[in-house]
């Protein structure tokens, strides 16, 4: 499964409940492979009516998905290049595809929940220190050919799947020679869990869901909207259970702009 991402595209962040139901109830039938594209070119200086978009265009996202993106990213940092984010990403995969998928999470909550700067070297490297990636290799991977050729290779990867907006999936089942299956931004459920029984070629059942405490301890940090999405809740009722682990210190709420996130307390 091959998931087409603008690492600054709120739209992605708001997809993020998809892709851990997905590999919650089906991840044993499928791996899956960020691929990082989108429109790198620079924003510095951008227009004034460039800004009032990004800002609507978050705060519209945020309001509908329940996914915070803080708007007011764009008062406090509106020089922001997608380059160096994106060789960052590619930077941190070298390290393993897990550590990039922890670099990429980190990344996108930096830049959607606290506003910082994601095209800052300085805050790249903070990322790297506070998902355990070998900062020092990071470093060193940021400005090498590798990380540079594994972008132009997403990009190439984009342009030869034709996908032209982002969230994309496309899914292929490597032991026939499928062309492949590609969903552009829908946020319909069973949509992707028809495409993926048809790529498959049988009906597959999802897995039994896991314990809520097991699902913060594998995840870490998610928020409300995450939970309810994944275990088929109400918010009402997400905020219920969520809070009985709080009131139990197995949790702390991080109140954002847009909702509650939730981070995992780990146990001695």
């Amino acid at each position: 499964m091959y998931l087409f991402i603008d690492p600054m595209c709120p739209e992605c962040w708001s997809f993020e409940p998809y892709i851990k139901k997905l590999i919650s109830e089906y991840g044993h039938y499928f791996k899956l492979r960020p691929i990082i594209t989108g429109s790198l070119s620079s924003l510095y200086n951008p227009t004034p009516a460039y800004i009032r978009e990004k800002i609507n265009d978050w705060d519209q996202t945020a309001k509908m998905t329940g996914m915070c993106c803080d708007p007011d990213y764009w008062l406090v940092n509106p020089e922001t290049s997608p380059w160096p984010v994106s060789l960052a990403i590619k930077a941190a995969e070298l390290q393993g595809q897990r550590a990039g998928t922890r670099y990429l999470r980190k990344v996108r909550e930096y830049l959607f929940l606290s506003k910082k700067n994601i095209s800052e070297i300085e805050n790249l490297v903070k990322i790297a220190e506070r998902v355990n990636l070998d900062v020092e290799e990071f470093q060193k991977d940021l400005h090498s050919e590798a990380a540079k050729h594994a972008l132009l290779g997403d990009l190439n990867l984009t342009r030869e799947m034709e996908v032209d907006q982002t969230p994309s999936i496309v899914l292929f089942n490597r032991e026939d020679e499928y062309d492949g299956l590609k969903i552009t931004s829908t946020f319909d459920y069973e949509l992707y869990e028809r495409a993926l029984m048809e790529v498959i070629g049988k009906h597959i059942s999802p897995s039994i869901k896991p314990s809520l405490i097991d699902f913060l301890a594998e995840h870490q940090f998610v928020a409300t909207k995450e939970v309810a999405f994944v275990f088929d809740w109400s918010m009402k009722k997400t905020e219920r259970e969520l809070l009985k682990l709080s009131f139990n210190n197995r949790i702390e709420r991080i109140h954002a702009k847009y909702g509650s996130f939730w981070m995992y307390k780990q146990t001695t």
